[in-house]
This record gives C-alpha cells, structure tokens and sequence, in this order.
C-alpha cells in the first residue's frame, strides 16, 4: 500500500502543477495516465461501475467524481483532483482541492479548513480509538469556521479493494463506531462545502455537485493505524 501510495502522490503532484488556466481536464487526465504507466501501476478509478477516467476533476461546485473532459480551467477556479493506483494487488486513494490561479479570501478560507479537517480527523487514527472520532473531529474544525460538512458521501476501509468497509463519516453520526486497530488502512476524506450540505448529481450519472452552486473542497488520504499512531500512506517518499 506504501507503494500503490506514492504513485498516487506522484499523480496529485503532477497532476496539481498542471492546473493552471487553459488547461483542460482531459489533459489532466492524460498526465495521470501518465504517471501510471510509467510507475507499472494499474488505475483503480478507469472502469469502476463503467467510470470512463483515471481520475475526478471536480472544478468549483462539484463536490466529487467529476469526468475529465473538455472543461478548461479558468484564473480563479478551484478543482479537486482525486486519484487512485493498484500496485501488487494493494490500492491507494487520495485527493486535494487547488487554486488556478488567485482566488478570493473565502475561497483560500475553504480550502485551508477542509485540509485542516482532514489533518484533525487523521489525528485521530491511534489504536484504541474509536472511528468515529474522525468525523467528530472533522466536523467540529469544518463546522467551527463556517462550512458545512457533506453527509452523502464518505471516506472508507481500502487495501485490497479501493472501497471497503467500514465507512468513514465526515460528521459525528451519533454513535462511536468499531475500535481502531494497529494494521487497519482507512482513506479519510472530507468534502466541505461554503453554502449547505446538500447535494445533486448530475444527468451523466457521476457528478457531484452542490445543491445550492456553492463552492466545495475535498481532501483525502489514505492512512494506516500502525503501533506509532497514523502513518499516511499517499505522501512522496
């Protein structure tokens, strides 16, 4: 997972320098492609349940799973960029929401908390803690400056396959969920939204986007409980 996690912030990385006005995500896309090729990975995101990419490009107010396409990137837009790799079998998942270009105070405000609320959550990622204690900790940092936390979408279990149980709340659900164990791999992702938390998908049957057209961040990782507290997995070794 190590592995599968460093090509996956290989692909941000990339993938993050190149958003920059007149750039479509399409070619984003191709960069990540890319990098999965030359690392001898495989994408965990192309095919899924016919997902036609090998990464989200969700611009302004969309929250996740946007298609890459002809959409151009434009000074002042926000996109997450979320990606996705299988090496020997084993899967990393993460994303970040990046500036093209200069943004407004607000917008710079979102997306410091939502990466702020993904660090608070990850804190919280020792054995002997319960799960749940991650949503409390990113709602009460997402929340307390503001935002609202969205409810319809959560973070996961991942190893041998990109999406398994249990789910990871962004938001205290009302009961502490399963004790965390040494060994155990979650990818803990919030999406924090400036209006309401409500949202809407569109016609294609994969975007996400905010009910209200409020702008949203997503950030992510994937993250091991170890015998010295959280190790994140989807950083550059």
């Amino acid at each position: 997972m190590r592995k599968a996690g460093r090509v996956v912030a290989e692909m941000l990385a990339v993938t993050s320098a190149a958003a920059r006005p007149g750039v479509t995500t399409a070619q984003l896309d191709q960069l990540a492609r890319d990098v999965i090729e030359k690392r001898g990975a495989r994408s965990n995101f192309l095919g899924y349940h016919g997902f036609p990419a090998v990464i989200c490009t969700s611009p302004n107010n969309v929250i996740v799973h946007g298609i890459p396409g002809e959409y151009t990137l434009k000074e002042g837009d926000i996109i997450s960029l979320d990606c996705g790799a299988i090496v020997e079998g084993y899967h990393g998942d993460a994303a970040v929401t990046v500036p093209v270009g200069d943004i407004p105070p607000l917008t710079e405000k979102l997306l410091r908390v939502t990466e702020e609320s993904l660090a608070a959550g990850i804190g919280q990622l020792h054995e002997g803690n319960r799960l749940h204690d991650v949503g409390y900790a990113v709602q009460t940092v997402a929340e307390g400056a503001g935002f609202a936390v969205v409810r319809g979408y959560v973070g996961h279990g991942i190893g041998t396959r990109m999406h398994e149980e249990p789910s990871v709340y962004n938001y205290w659900p009302g009961y502490p969920g399963p004790r965390l164990r040494t060994g155990m791999c979650f990818a803990v992702e919030p999406m924090v939204n400036v209006g309401a938390a409500e949202t809407m998908v569109l016609d294609d049957g994969w975007t996400v986007v905010t009910a209200d057209g409020s702008l949203s961040a997503h950030f992510e990782h994937t993250i091991a409980v170890t015998d010295d507290g959280p190790e994140v997995l989807t950083v550059a070794a």
